[in-house]
């Protein structure tokens, strides 16, 4: 754990502190993955983490400010989701290698933070803005990178002038995020769950190129 960490009077945790509040973290990241997020409760976090209520206390204001603060961690390691293809062609074999690697990358951070996306999302929809606002925080650069991608394929000819970049990666945005937050649906539906990667795969770079990957 790096920089200062606060309790919620405004002391400064030691490190036996800074432990126990990241133990709390993680007892309350764990339970959110099989519990519903408004059925978690204070004291069952403690009792989970070991210790007292009164502890949790100390570091979180309530629950919602403890997932907060899980939301918050999650969405600034959503830098990973451009990192892989950042600077990428999007042009013949590249361009297909480039889009596989984007949606693998959407379906691989939802598996990890499955639990704390779909609090963001329940809570964001309920008009949350602090909530709204890490949604935003997390998907705003995927959105501008594949605004610049269309962007640069305008350029070269290869897609429509008439098409709008910004609507276009908004879309896409849309379906990685909806996809990989419902892939578990999808077998309901006679869809495979291997072939849900190369689906979107394709859908990206048809978007973004206004051809078929080369492979």
């Amino acid at each position: 754990m790096t920089g200062t960490v606060r309790t919620v009077d405004g002391r400064v945790a030691g490190r036996r502190g800074q432990a126990t509040r990241q133990k709390l973290l993680d007892c309350l990241s764990d339970m959110l993955s099989s519990s519903p997020y408004r059925d978690v409760k204070v004291i069952d976090v403690a009792r989970k983490a070991g210790t007292s209520p009164a502890t949790f206390y100390q570091y979180f204001p309530d629950v919602e400010g403890a997932v907060l603060e899980l939301a918050d961690t999650m969405a600034k390691e959503g830098g990973q989701l451009t990192e892989r293809v950042a600077d990428r062609s999007w042009t013949g074999k590249a361009g297909a290698q480039t889009a596989e690697e984007l949606v693998e990358g959407f379906l691989a951070f939802w598996r990890k933070h499955d639990a704390i996306l779909r609090v963001v999302d329940l809570a964001a929809a309920e008009g949350d803005k602090r909530f709204a606002k890490l949604r935003t925080k997390l998907l705003t650069p995927v959105s501008g990178m594949l605004t610049d991608a269309v962007k640069e394929q305008q350029a070269k000819g290869r897609v429509d002038q008439d098409v709008n970049p910004a609507a276009v990666a908004g879309s896409l945005v849309t379906l990685l995020t909806g996809v990989a937050g419902h892939r578990q649906g999808f077998t309901a539906w006679g869809a495979k769950q291997a072939d849900i990667k190369p689906t979107l795969t394709l859908l990206v770079h048809l978007a973004v190129t206004g051809r078929k990957p080369t492979r």
